[in-house]
């Protein structure tokens, strides 16, 4: 049993969202939760909205135990790029890749052994 949540379009490069999600993988929710509330990074904003989403989808829809969820799966997969152009010397343009991502995470309860 899982439970997921998914932040699309968010504006934000993969490659600095994948910073912070290397933090909270495989950590219990509340340690992640802590983890990117004392984070200073942009994407631990939009993660910690992520996060909140997908505890509260195990627990409603899921029926899971808050307590025994951990981070199984975070993934950050580039969306579309929107591009713009800076103006620049002599009449030259210079291209400016504004990218976004797709957020992803996968909740799972521990099984007790």
């Amino acid at each position: 049993m899982e439970a997921t949540a998914t932040h699309k379009y968010a504006r934000i490069s993969p490659r600095k969202a994948k910073i912070v999600m290397d933090l909270i993988r495989n950590k219990p929710v509340g340690e992640a939760m802590g983890i990117l509330k004392n984070t200073p990074k942009a994407a631990s904003e939009l993660l910690i909205k992520v996060l909140g989403t997908a505890i509260a989808n195990a627990e409603n829809n899921h029926s899971m135990n808050a307590d025994a969820l951990y981070v199984a799966e975070v993934t950050a997969d580039p969306g579309p790029i929107m591009k713009r152009v800076q103006p620049r010397a002599q009449g030259r343009a210079f291209r400016i890749n504004k990218r976004t991502s797709h957020l992803k995470i996968v909740l799972k309860e521990k099984e007790e052994v």
